[in-house]
């Protein structure tokens, strides 16, 4: 499985108009492009910073759609107010819901790299360490982990039931991250916590 993702700089006085747009507009028309199994959408009301990923069944489908996917994405990030967007296309490593989101959700999104030659046995650290400390964090619903295996970038997302779970599991994330990335030898580069505004990828269980 694999994953496309659009980071767009939004004006915050124009997210709520993006997230209508994203689910009433973008989500029909990419559900009607083979190969396109589903769509997420994280939002930051006080940057602005908005990301919306689609989900693909192979790589193959994912490129294809390019042409199609373009001028979507530009009227999204019109509505949202016209800012920069930074697209990045993935494998989707790891995924495992623990159960469905609910209204109120939030995320946690964590950049990272490592040598691209030490991926693999990252992605096998996120699997045995990293997921069953989240299973064991307040309000955990569900992980993925996303990499680009070419730069050895890496994208982990945590979903929780409220904000509130979110905020009294942060140092108890905190300690979790800085004990794994240092034994595997992986670089945290960016974090952010988001509202879960859209979650629709239907990507089966894979871990």
């Amino acid at each position: 499985m694999f994953a496309r993702s659009t980071t767009i700089q939004a004006q915050p006085s124009a997210i709520d108009a993006g997230i209508a747009h994203v689910r009433d507009k973008v989500m029909p028309a990419l559900e009607d492009i083979p190969g396109c199994v589903g769509l997420s959408l994280l939002v930051d009301r006080r940057s602005g910073r908005c990301i919306v990923t689609s989900s693909w069944e192979t790589e193959d489908a994912m490129h294809a759609s390019m042409d199609r996917v373009r001028p979507i994405r530009d009227q999204a990030a019109e509505i949202f107010g016209g800012g920069r967007t930074k697209v990045e296309q993935w494998d989707i490593a790891v995924l495992h819901r623990d159960h469905r989101v609910r209204e109120g959700a939030c995320a946690r999104a964590i950049w990272s790299k490592t040598d691209p030659k030490r991926q693999d046995a990252a992605i096998e650290t996120y699997k045995s360490q990293a997921l069953p400390a989240m299973e064991a964090l307040e309000g955990f619903c569900s992980a993925s982990l996303l990499v680009d295996r070419a730069s050895g970038r890496g994208v982990s997302c945590a979903t929780f039931d409220t904000a509130e779970a979110m905020e009294h599991n942060r140092d108890e994330s905190t300690a979790m991250r800085e004990r794994i990335t240092r034994q595997s030898g992986m670089e945290v580069v960016d974090i952010c916590e988001f509202e879960l505004a859209l979650a629709h990828l239907r990507v089966p269980e894979l871990v």
